[in-house]
C-alpha cells in the first residue's frame, strides 16, 4: 500500500514542478488558446466596409487599432438571441475582419459606436460578443469610414 502511494506522490510533485517552471512562451501559448479579444496579423486579415476591401494604410490602421483596442466585458449570448448580436438595431453598417487563429475560420464584426465597440466573433457555428474600449478607432476610424461611402 506504501508503494503505491510513494509512487503517487513523486509522480505528483514532478507534475507540480513541471507545471510550476514552464518557460514563458509555453505560458504565452497556453494563455492566448483561451484569449477572448486576440491580436490580429494584417498578412493574413481581410478588413471590408460595406463591401469595400481596404488595402494598404487603411487596413493596418484599423488592424492596429483594433489589437490595441482595450476589453471591456463579454456580452452573453443566450440561444435564440443569435441575429440580435450579428444584426444590432441603430449599429450601421460593421467592419467586417476575416482572418485565420490556426485552422479555423473566423469573421469579426465590428460595431463602432461613440463610446464602445463591439465585437462578434463568429467562427464554425459558435459566436461569441464583447465590448473593447479604443479611442482611436472610435474617433479617427469613423471619418475614414464616411469617406468610403
Amino acid at each position: 500500500m506504501t508503494l503505491p502511494v510513494l509512487i503517487l506522490t513523486i509522480i505528483l510533485s514532478l507534475l507540480k514542478i513541471l507545471v510550476s517552471c514552464l518557460p514563458t512562451d509555453a505560458v504565452n501559448w497556453i494563455i492566448s488558446k483561451f484569449k477572448i479579444h486576440a491580436e490580429i496579423s494584417g498578412g493574413n486579415a481581410i478588413v471590408t466596409f460595406d463591401g469595400k476591401r481596404l488595402e494598404g494604410e487603411e487596413k493596418i490602421q484599423v488592424i492596429n487599432y483594433f489589437n490595441n483596442a482595450r476589453f471591456l466585458k463579454k456580452n452573453h449570448i443566450f440561444p435564440g438571441n443569435e441575429q440580435l448580436f450579428l444584426h444590432p438595431e441603430n449599429s450601421g453598417t460593421p467592419l467586417v475582419i476575416d482572418t485565420k487563429r490556426g485552422k479555423k475560420d473566423v469573421r469579426l464584426f465590428v460595431y463602432i459606436y461613440s463610446d464602445r465597440v463591439d465585437v462578434v466573433k463568429q467562427y464554425k457555428k459558435k459566436l461569441i460578443s464583447y465590448s473593447l474600449f479604443s479611442d482611436s478607432l472610435q474617433e479617427r476610424s469613423m471619418p475614414l469610414i464616411r469617406n468610403l461611402v
